[in-house]
Parts: structure tokens; C-alpha cells; sequence
């Protein structure tokens, strides 16, 4: 029966054993085959993530915090502005 969809189907030749041996780790951790799971891993590679633009601003303000010295929004600027031409 056809769904209107074609499966496409992929071989990976040479793959490390190591990479091998987490995949597999993963999939059963995961309860998912082999297949499934380096298939997730793939969609999740290139699936942009949404950004939460303002608890990143926040975390990056509080690690600024923890830098010797004051690294000013200004200074950021004029460093960025001196780099250009």
C-alpha cells in the first residue's frame, strides 16, 4: 500500500565502533532501534532549536558578573567597533 510518501533508505560504511557501540547505548536507553534512534539524532542535528532570547541575555549577564573587572555593554561595543574596518 502507498501513503503518498517514499522512505528513502541510507548505508553508512566505516562507521567508528565507538560511535557504533553509543548509538546502540542510546537506542536501547531510548527503547527505540537502531534505525529510529540514528534518526532522531539526525532530525535533531538540523532542526533549529527556538531561542529564549531572554534567559540567554540573563545567563549572559550573570557570567558576565563573574569576569574580573567591568565588562560594560560600552566596552563590548567599541571592542566590536575596533575590530572592523
Amino acid at each position: 500500500m502507498h501513503y503518498g510518501f517514499i522512505m528513502a533508505t541510507i548505508t553508512l560504511k566505516n562507521m567508528p565502533e565507538e560511535l557504533h557501540l553509543i548509538l546502540k547505548d542510546r537506542a536501547k536507553r531510548h527503547g527505540r532501534s537502531l534505525n529510529k534512534e540514528v534518526i532522531v539524532c539526525l532530525e535533531e542535528s538540523i532542526t533549529p532549536r527556538p531561542v529564549d532570547i531572554n534567559s540567554l541575555l540573563a545567563d549572559i549577564r550573570k557570567n558576565r558578573s563573574l569576569i574580573p573587572g567591568k565588562l560594560t555593554d560600552k566596552l563590548i561595543y567599541e571592542a566590536k567597533r575596533s575590530g572592523r574596518p
